[in-house]
């Protein structure tokens, strides 16, 4: 049995989608995450059992609300999509064809070899565009092949393929949520990263794939959809990193101790059997790198807030505080240099100076 195995226990691996992966790229820091998700381990029944439920994802009213919305903009062999490509992006699609790869069944094998037909014909005829909707690509995540769908992919008559990304979060007076969109961003960007490896596999050129996703949003407080270009290249860099790093995950795992593993030692009916102590334990053998943005989008975010704050760590702060302390770890710290209880290590000269003089401002301040 494999290090990742002993780790998960003896159940199946917690299948990866586009949204997990994505959040692989929100915080490549985090030697925890990086070790549950390549062993496969389903953090949401860890955080419960824990005692630390999670409230990552989409409430059902979200969902079909966002369904609803995608249907709207593929109906009609994607009627309203392509007016959007015509006139918001300026995109010119004279002649468009439309591709349903659900027509071969549900199947997610064969739509992904059909989906690999479809594009490689697509690539070696550039005399036509084609919209490719419910394609299913697939990516080696820690040497598990995964099966991703994206909303739908264009083939544009420049000879480019874009990324379609559609997403129910409203754009109001042209302006969105940024954490919605980064989200999205990242997203996006594996669906991108996917779609450039199945075409160096089949021997095609992997700039064919655009670094522009289009992202399609309802409009101010309507349902009319409105689309524009998402620049996800920064993203594609961070994910490439990322999914390097678990590949190589070894050298984390020689780090950890023999025989460590996060099993939740369920009984016949499902239910886990193991101490919290005992998982809490196992789990804090593996340092996390806890920063606010991970409640959106890590199942493990408020155990690892609650450790963070237990033990005084700058991470409950942020990373844009943690980084103008220069990287200081602990809150202890930080006060203790600010008021000079502490010796400053030589490295920590410049910023026990600053520290010392914003707690100097803020007194006078108050005086």
């Amino acid at each position: 049995m494999s290090r990742l195995d002993t780790l998960r226990g003896p159940v199946p691996p917690h299948d990866h989608n586009a949204r997990t992966i994505a959040a692989l790229a929100a915080n490549p820091g985090c030697n925890r995450r990086a070790v549950m998700d390549a062993a496969g381990i389903d953090k949401e029944k860890t955080a419960r059992h824990l005692g630390h439920p999670a409230t990552v994802g989409q409430s059902v009213f979200a969902i079909i609300r966002a369904n609803a919305f995608e249907e709207q903009v593929k109906a009609n062999g994607c009627a309203q999509l392509l007016k959007l490509l015509r006139e918001k992006l300026d995109l010119s699609l004279p002649e468009v064809s439309y591709d349903d790869v659900n027509n071969v069944g549900d199947d997610r094998g064969l739509r992904h070899s059909r989906t690999r037909t479809l594009l490689r014909q697509a690539a070696e005829d550039r005399g036509g565009g084609t919209l490719f909707d419910h394609p299913v690509l697939k990516l080696n995540i820690a040497g598990k092949s995964v099966y991703l769908e994206p909303a739908l992919i264009a083939f544009q008559l420049k000879g480019r393929f874009h990324v379609v990304e559609i997403k129910s979060f409203a754009v109001i007076d042209g302006q969105a949520d940024p954490g919605q969109v980064a989200a999205a961003a990242r997203q996006s960007a594996v669906y991108v990263h996917a779609l450039r490896e199945l075409f160096a596999e089949r021997n095609l050129d992997p700039a064919l794939v655009s670094h522009d996703v289009i992202l399609v949003c309802p409009e101010n407080f309507a349902n009319t959809p409105t689309a524009t270009l998402v620049d996800v290249r920064q993203q594609l860099t961070v994910l490439k990193r990322q999914l390097s790093r678990l590949t190589r995950i070894d050298t984390i795992l020689d780090e950890l101790p023999m025989g460590l593993t996060f099993d939740l030692m369920h009984d016949q009916d499902g239910t886990p059997t193991r101490s919290r102590d005992e998982l809490l334990k196992a789990i804090s053998e593996v340092d996390a790198r806890y920063a606010p943005e991970c409640l959106a989008s890590c199942e493990m975010a408020f155990f690892c807030r609650d450790e963070a704050r237990a033990c005084g760590s700058t991470d409950a702060l942020g990373r844009t505080v943690r980084d103008q302390l220069g990287g200081l770890e602990s809150v202890a710290t930080v006060l203790g240099l600010a008021h000079g209880t502490l010796l400053a290590a030589p490295d920590q000269a410049e910023i026990a100076s600053q520290l010392r003089l914003v707690r100097q401002f803020r007194l006078e301040a108050t005086a």
